[in-house]
């Protein structure tokens, strides 16, 4: 009896969740319908809401945008918008740092996460696995003595909220492991375990190339 019914919950509890989150997405995307005439609406010309309308509108309007940004007079008034922004007091601020971070995530060329480390977090004698995003810039730099790495320390089971924090290279372990593993690893709070990897690297103490 009780491992049909542990069999069970493990089968509809990713798919319950996968459903929520997706129900989320989409809702929050449906909100988009708003910005069309009550006339356009299915609730107007067929008295129901149609899941999903504003994902397909919110996909539409990304790519419009992407083809009307790619051509000459597409780039100069992006440029003209982002002068604009950067002049505004506070705004200013903030578009940028959510510029950065968002160039680095989606483009072709960027890598936010480079490299699945082992730390010590937060405290000598205890490990987490960590991302390294590069190395300490600015005026940093002159404030630290030896060769030092950039590193996101994220929490679990929610890997967007962490820590950043800046460690001796020599104090660091690169894993023979992808990011997108590591992921899975600190999602599942450490219950799925990657596959693969050698042991020998793992297990030797050092830093990172």
């Amino acid at each position: 009896m009780k491992k049909y019914l542990l069999t069970g919950v493990l089968i509809w509890i990713p798919l319950v969740i996968t459903i929520w989150v997706l129900k989320l997405v989409v809702d929050t995307l449906d909100q988009s319908m708003l910005l069309l005439p009550e006339r356009w609406r299915t609730e107007y010309w067929l008295g129901v809401h149609i899941p999903g309308q504003g994902v397909l509108l919110t996909i539409l309007i990304v790519f419009v945008t992407g083809v009307l940004a790619a051509n000459f007079i597409g780039e100069r008034l992006v440029r003209i918008w982002d002068e604009l922004l950067h002049r505004i007091p506070f705004v200013s601020s903030i578009y940028s740092s959510v510029k950065q971070v968002s160039d680095t995530l989606f483009s072709s060329s960027g890598q936010a996460f480079r490299k699945a480390l082992l730390v010590q977090w937060p405290r000598e004698g205890m490990w987490t696995i960590a991302f390294l995003t590069g190395v300490p810039g600015g005026d940093v730099v002159n404030h630290l003595k030896g060769d030092y790495v950039s590193v996101y320390v994220p929490t679990t089971p929610n890997p967007t909220g962490g820590y950043f924090v800046m460690l001796p290279r020599s104090e660091v372990i690169e894993l023979d492991m992808s990011v997108d593993d590591a992921l899975k690893y600190i999602i599942s709070m450490g219950v799925v375990s990657p596959v693969g990897g050698r042991p020998e690297k793992r297990a030797a103490p050092g830093g990172i190339s």
